[in-house]
């Protein structure tokens, strides 16, 4: 049996973020369209001879134990399988946390898809999404592994094609938003028009005509800094900007490595904040 597996766990931006309706549950109905980048955390699977579970991180504030989401997905499949030994997790952040880049949600779904093939439960891709929605509703996305129309809470996943590779520069000025307090103050309107979609993008000029994000209308007032940084990133030279998921990162989409590299350099010079220059997946 395998001993040890390497996984890189890939960050997300959100194009589109609708958010429908409010659902009994407490969720909300959304219609997002997500895109992974090369930003990635590392995580390492290694099963051990003696019992427990056991998660190691290198990021302050991110939970070793059973808070962390990696933590319950190798509880969840450990459950599945015979293994009566122990699990290792050891992840080495990249992704900023609380970010709204799906960092947590991405490890995740990495240990769900090496703890499958570690311990040899040949659990289907569907099965695998069907655990992980039950621990984060992003965590189904980073299951599939395609660009994606995603509906519900994000479990129903429909691949889009014909979306045009870009260069991202992500921007995160460090100050905490809660995701929970974000959807907790949202207002919804009644009849909530939805833009079609379309089939295909000629260029990522085509694609920034989609960038819409209702969070946006919470989080901006609460925190003027993503506003400025949208419009860095617009005069730095990106076709488009829009806050990823619920804060506080924004990202900008340009056309060239060179154009985006400049930008990301400036605004790495001009205050603390976490820069980073990454494309598509």
């Amino acid at each position: 049996m395998l001993q040890t597996m390497v996984l890189q766990a890939p960050a997300k931006v959100n194009y589109r973020l609708d958010v429908l309706s409010r659902r009994p549950d407490g969720y909300h109905e959304l219609r997002m369209v997500m895109q992974r980048i090369n930003l990635c955390d590392q995580v390492t699977l290694r099963l051990l001879g003696t019992p427990g579970i056991r998660v190691l991180c290198d990021a302050p504030g991110v939970p070793d134990g059973e808070g962390n989401i990696a933590w319950k997905a190798a509880k969840a499949l450990q459950d599945r399988s015979d293994f009566t030994g122990g699990i290792e997790i050891v992840i080495e952040k990249r992704i900023p946390a609380a970010a709204g880049l799906g960092g947590g949600s991405s490890d995740c779904a990495a240990v769900l898809l090496g703890l499958n093939e570690l311990l040899g439960l040949g659990l289907s891709r569907e099965q695998l999404m069907e655990i992980g929605v039950a621990l984060g509703a992003d965590v189904p996305f980073f299951i599939f592994q395609q660009t994606a129309l995603a509906e519900g809470i994000g479990e129903r996943l429909t691949p889009l094609s014909g979306l045009p590779s870009a260069w991202v520069v992500l921007v995160n000025p460090g100050v905490p938003v809660s995701t929970a307090w974000v959807y907790r103050n949202l207002q919804l309107t009644q009849g909530h028009d939805l833009a079609t979609l379309p089939d295909s993008f000629a260029d990522v000029r085509a694609l920034c005509a989609i960038l819409s994000n209702d969070l946006e209308q919470v989080t901006i007032p609460a925190f003027p800094v993503i506003a400025e940084i949208k419009n860095a990133l617009l005069d730095y030279g990106a076709v488009g900007a829009l806050m990823s998921g619920s804060g506080p990162t924004v990202f900008g989409l340009f056309s060239d490595e060179a154009t985006a590299k400049a930008a990301g350099e400036r605004l790495h010079s001009n205050r603390d904040w976490f820069v980073a220059v990454v494309e598509t997946v």
